[in-house]
């Protein structure tokens, strides 16, 4: 409803009332009313409310006067330009007031106008601003104005700047000359300070003239003004505020700051030293200091040590000795001085440390070598925010390794092994001793902050190089029991101590920590039973892994673990008894006692009594049954065999009736259980028939993971309890049945529906043996006369389910093979027979073929290949793979006979090629290597195959046959990379991608000898070659990155040269009257990028990432397809690299703005129209990613692009939409990979 005038009217007389308390409710009033969407104020209201709020704002009542600015906000947004303006006018003349109180409230209420004004260019944004501009630049010149009116001024000039800079374009020269002389102002240093923000904001707005004469002007004061200290601190930091604000255009100067600043840096001034180091924290992070660098690290490592005024060697002296007299003597620490501001060097070296290892990944190596030793020997540091600090930078340096090492497809940990003169990992191993007896003691440090930072960074250790402290932990021990005793410290300090314990035991050997698990223990035990419940929740989780540790079930303990059985049950069952806990502690509580069962419930079996019957009851509570679920899966599956029958009645049935639920993981934890109780305890016939009863709905291809563990459930019921299968035939076969149809099944889901029917046919039940089973699976297809098509549900995956279970059925009954193949066999010649039929019969001659040898059978390959000849290409097909599966059964028999037809029938070359390939896909490696060469003589005539399709199954098959035989065809592979024929090329390049396995292989060494001579291809003159080496590349890089890594100089060159858009390549084409454009290098740019994507995810330490956020940046720029693949590096570089990204921002926005800006032509088509969507969504989903950024919303560019943005009714639902999918995808730590090998 819209509020009306009277009430507005009402409001307004309150307001003026002699009652300080009707003024303070009505303006109240008025506020709530204006924060109204439906709130409508004519010409006349609007000048009443502004007239009452401004009087207020002079309000003699503090209160009522605070309640008046904050009316201000949504005012502004509800009145018109004028009044606004009538507003400001007012507000800037109280600044100038005498009335301090009056002049504190206005600046208030400018700041608060000036932050509801649109982000976006506009007519009131523009007067306004520059309306507040020109009455404060003028008055700011005037020496006689009192200084806080000053500093209110300069506030609200840098935030004008800041955010509305573009507009006030006009004034841009009359602030540079206002401000500047400010910076020699010799009233207070924070006039200074809000002098050069506001400088700095100015300069990352302003034209390149401007910016060039604010920095020649700085830069000239600073050589020529060399007596002020004051003044020069001043002008470094302005020039360290400008470069942190303008980004690449502080880039031309780097050459002429840094020797200034090297120069500045060996004063005697502390507080100059501080300022130098600042300006080199934002400067680092530039790709072009390169060529000083050294010497800024080197200035750092020296100052990190400035300390005058106190001797550490006289302290490492006497440390034993305080130790031994007082562990916590008054005097350690004492020395305090407060003119001693050294401190201040120090942490600004760390500071700038950390920004160099942020920065430049790249040189890792160098940093362990140089750095790291630097930094552990300042763990020792007097001051705690300046250790702390220094832990970071140690932190940041740890950190490179972890997108490497978080990744699966990373670089493995045999990597490790290199020598240590070019590993990072190896020198970071060498230096963990150092850094543990560094450590070790200041875990038990007055400072709770400098233990929090040991803690952490400790962990940032162990999980960048896991099994790091494998002999330190004695050294660590008493550090971590002494924090978790230490009733007196924070509850954060005992979690951190308890969460960093977990990674310690998480990710070191058994052995390694059992000579210390007795002194852990108990300190764990009373963690559990402290009364905060973040504590208790942790060390459960503690002393699950203690449990695992002490007794672990696949290998004999030498740890006496009886000793301590019984207490930890006690403060386990403790919690898990308790009713009114956390829902968190509850949850922990289940787990950890039911691996404490699972692990020492041979010590605990009179407990089991007690605690048994309370999973029980946990079962019934809808909010902890998953949990107890899963719990009890863990106790079922213990090799200890524990006696749980006293609960199983109860239990059974209740698993059984959560079958039903809709929570399909309580669906998948129920089934896990059924099955382990299954194969662990005798279940009565009734409760097996209860549980059968929940099984047949949950038998559907809408989940096919449910289905899977539903089917092994059955399996399972077959195994332990075949007469409980007597109603299968009715109630669950159907079901199988329908989902063996379905064209989602395959897989592992297959794998368990064959594994059903192997079973199935083996219990001999009446009306389901053998025959019965396969007139069942035959009677799909069966039936249809010849030309007829198979039933509209019959889909071509279903086919070769069917055949897969045609051939378990059959090898598990011997006997019935020859039948069986002899029947199909008649079905392929006969020509009454249906295609379906005929598709059946080749598909399952192939799958009984690849498990047994079928060459008793006499002419069935000469059956199969006669296929060949079919008009029909799905019979082809199947002929070509069912030939491939029995010749895999029998390689003397049919190979030789498949290799001569290859090479006399060119006519069916294609079709013998891919049976080939399945014969080398599924034939063991030992009875093929013997055809390797002759298999390799008939493949390379085919290399030079015009047809791409035959080319690329030959390289498939010598791919895969190399891995046979490696030190044979390898170096052939290699010869023939010298092959003046493209084709050749080709075919040897993608041969070599087939070479390059997800999983460890013998050949990997051997590849890694030869490897930089095939990604020479990456420069091959051939456009095509070039393509597939890229592709190869990629398959490396994904698969193996340890192959590429060292080579990665010399091939990025290349790779980014085929990221650039080449005009050569681009050719039209004449489509009748059309026109139409071609761009041959598109597929050749996308791979391009496809390998950038997949070394930003497995070698980002490896490459120069200023390097290759330009050629995404060109990227931003091109085609569709190479757009929304470089949006995809953009989100995932704003992850990974967001400081290096941050300074590149206002280039990376252009082609940002373009794309949400841009529009399709009215009568384009539909698909034109969700192209041009979709690629806005993922612009926007890139705007996003820079907005979480740390300090990204300091950037006004990139602010006015959002404002811009959710301006726009279209775009703004985009980015509504965009925004809450991404926080629903959101995850702590990790980002998905995009596999593209």
């Amino acid at each position: 409803m819209a509020t009306s005038p009277y009430h507005i009217s009402s409001l307004l007389d309150k307001m003026s009332s002699v009652d300080k308390d009707f003024r303070f409710m009505a303006t109240n009033d008025l506020m709530t009313e204006l924060q109204r969407d439906s709130i409508k104020l004519d010409d006349d209201s609007e000048r009443k409310v502004v007239q009452a709020i401004l009087r207020l704002v002079e309000d003699k009542n503090g209160e009522v006067q605070n309640l008046a600015v904050r009316c201000l906000g949504p005012l502004v947004c509800k009145i018109k330009d004028g009044q606004v303006e009538v507003i400001v006018n007012q507000l800037c003349g109280n600044m100038f007031s005498d009335d301090e109180r009056l002049r504190d409230i206005s600046s208030v209420g400018l700041k608060t106008v000036i932050s509801q004004l649109p982000f976006v260019s506009s007519n009131v944004s523009s007067s306004v601003c520059k309306n507040i501009t020109n009455k404060l630049v003028n008055s700011i010149d005037k020496p006689s104005l009192n200084q806080y009116v000053l500093l209110e001024g300069l506030d609200i000039l840098g935030d004008l700047i800041h955010r509305y800079g573009v507009l006030l374009t006009s004034y841009h020269q009359q602030l540079q000359e206002s401000l500047m002389p400010l910076l020699m102002d010799p009233r207070p240093v924070s006039v200074r300070k809000r002098a050069y923000m506001a400088l700095c904001f100015l300069s990352s707005c302003c034209s390149q003239d401007l910016y060039d004469s604010i920095m020649t002007l700085l830069l000239n004061n600073l050589k020529t003004d060399g007596s002020s200290l004051i003044n020069t601190r001043t002008f470094i930091q302005c020039i360290g505020a400008i470069s942190r604000q303008s980004g690449q255009r502080v880039i031309p100067y780097l050459d002429v700051i840094v020797p200034v600043l090297m120069n500045f840096v060996k004063s005697e001034d502390d507080e100059l030293k501080e300022s130098c180091l600042q300006t080199f924290e934002v400067l680092v992070c530039f790709r072009e200091i390169s060529p000083n660098l050294n010497d800024v690290i080197k200035v750092c490592l020296q100052l990190l040590a400035h300390d005058p005024n106190y001797n550490y060697e006289s302290d490492d002296e006497t440390e034993e000795e305080a130790m031994e007299t007082d562990e916590f003597d008054e005097d350690d620490d004492s020395y305090s001085d407060d003119d001693d501001i050294s401190w201040k060097v120090r942490r600004a070296s760390a500071k700038t440390l950390a920004a160099i290892h942020t920065a430049r990944p790249d040189l890792i190596v160098e940093f362990y070598t140089t750095i790291s030793p630097a930094l552990i020997g300042r763990f020792k540091e007097r001051e705690e925010n300046v250790r702390c600090d220094i832990f970071l930078a140690y932190r940041a340096l740890l950190n490179i390794n972890k997108p490497i090492n978080s990744n699966n497809s990373s670089i493995s940990s045999s990597d490790v092994m290199e020598t240590s003169e070019t590993n990072p990992l190896s020198l970071l191993q060498t230096q963990v001793p150092l850094i543990v007896k560094s450590l070790h003691k200041q875990l038990k440090d007055k400072s709770i902050k400098a233990r929090q930072g040991c803690f952490a960074l400790l962990t940032d250790l162990v999980t960048v190089l896991p099994g790091a402290l494998e002999k330190e932990v004695g050294h660590l021990v008493p550090g971590i029991v002494y924090c978790l005793n230490d009733t007196g410290s924070s509850s954060n300090m005992r979690i951190d101590t308890l969460m960093f314990l977990n990674v310690l035991l998480t990710n070191h050997s058994p052995s390694s920590l059992y000579q210390f698990i007795d002194t852990i223990i108990p300190a764990v035990i009373r963690a559990v039973n402290d009364s905060f419940y973040k504590i208790t929740s942790e060390a459960l989780l503690v002393l699950q892994l203690i449990v695992k540790i002490i007794r672990p079930l696949d290998d004999d303990s030498s740890f006496n673990y009886g000793s301590f059985a019984e207490d930890i049950y006690e403060c386990a069952m403790k919690r898990l008894s308790a009713a009114d806990i956390d829902q968190e502690v509850k949850e922990r509580a289940i787990t950890a006692m039911g691996q404490i069962l699972a692990n020492l419930g041979d010590c605990l079996e009179s407990k089991l009594s007690q605690c048994l019957p309370v999973y029980v009851n946990r079962l019934n509570n809808e909010i902890t049954r998953l949990t107890t679920v899963r719990a009890l899966t863990v106790i079922s599956r213990s090799p200890l065999k524990l006696d749980i029958t006293m609960i199983l009645a109860d239990t059974v049935p209740l698993l059984a009736t959560f079958l039903r639920k809709n929570h399909r993981d309580l669906k998948l934890a129920t089934l896990a259980c059924l099955t382990q109780l299954m194969n662990s305890y005798a279940i009565s016939r009734d409760l097996i028939k209860q549980i059968l009863e929940e099984l047949p709905p949950l038998i559907s291809d809408n989940d096919l993971h449910i289905a899977q563990h539903v089917i092994s459930l059955i399996c399972t019921i077959m195994n332990i309890s075949p007469s409980s299968m007597d109603g299968i035939k009715v109630s669950i076969l159907p079901n199988i049945m329908t989902m063996l149809l379905s064209s989602l099944l395959q897989g592992n889901p297959l794998n368990t529906v064959a594994n059903f029917f192997s079973q199935l046919v083996l219990l001999d039940i009446a009306g389901l043996r053998f025959k019965d089973i396969f007139e069942m699976l035959v009677s799909h297809v069966q039936g249809l006369q010849s030309g007829a098509t198979a039933p509209p549900t019959l889909h071509k995956q279903a086919y070769q389910s069917l055949s897969r279970c045609i051939a378990v059925i059959s090898v598990a009954i011997p006997d019935n093979i020859q039948s069986v193949v002899t029947k199909f066999m008649t079905d392929v010649q006969s020509p009454e027979a249906s295609e379906p039929s005929k598709l059946l019969a080749l598909f399952s001659i192939g799958e009984i073929g690849k498990q047994c040898d079928l060459s008793s059978i006499s002419s069935l390959h000469i059956v199969v290949i006669d296929v060949f000849g079919s008009p029909s290409e799905e019979l082809r097909s199947a002929a070509s793979y069912s030939l491939g599966c029995i010749s895999s059964g029998n390689l003397g028999e049919y190979l030789p006979f498949i290799l001569t037809e290859i090479q006399s029938s060119p006519k069916r070359q294609y079709l013998l090629l891919h049976s080939l390939k399945e014969i080398i896909s599924n034939a063991v490696y030992d009875k093929l290597k013997q055809h390797v060469v002759h298999i390799w003589d008939v493949l390379f005539h085919h290399f030079q195959s015009t047809e791409e399709g035959t080319r690329n199954v030959v390289a498939e098959c010598v791919g895969k046959l190399t891995l046979v035989d490696p030190q044979t065809l390898l170096p052939k592979l290699k010869e023939n990379l010298a092959s003046e024929s493209a084709h050749v090329r080709g075919t040897v390049i993608t041969a070599f991608k087939y070479t390059i396995s997800d999983q460890p292989h013998p050949i990997d060494s051997q590849l890694q000898d030869c490897i930089e001579e095939f990604m020479k291809s990456i420069s091959d003159s051939d456009l095509n070659v070039r393509r597939m080496s890229l592709v190869a590349f990629n398959s490396a890089a994904h698969n193996k990155p340890s192959l590429i890594a060292d080579l990665l100089d010399t091939i990025l060159p290349n790779l980014y040269n085929e990221t650039k858009v080449k005009k050569e390549l681009i050719r039209q084409v004449e489509m009748g009257p059309f026109k139409h454009t071609v761009d041959d290098g598109l597929d050749l740019r996308k791979a391009a990028f496809e390998c950038m994507y997949t070394l930003l995810e497995t070698c980002l330490t490896r490459i120069d990432v200023f390097e290759f956020i330009n050629h995404v940046e060109d990227g931003l720029r091109d085609h569709y397809d190479i757009k929304m693949l470089t949006f995809l590096l953009l989100v995932r570089l704003s992850y990974l690299r967001p400081t290096t990204v941050l300074q590149r921002i206002e280039k990376l926005l252009e082609p940002l703005r373009a794309t949400v800006q841009s529009r399709v032509k009215a009568n384009s088509v539909k698909q034109e129209f969700e192209k041009q969507e979709e690629m806005k969504r993922s612009a926007i989903r890139c705007v996003i990613a820079l907005l979480a950024i740390p300090d990204a919303d300091k950037n006004s560019q990139l602010m006015e692009f959002v404002q811009q943005i959710k301006s726009n009714a279209d775009t703004a639902a985009l980015y509504e939409s965009v925004r809450q999918d991404s926080t629903l995808a959101a995850t702590p730590t990790r980002h998905e990979s995009m596999d593209l090998s």
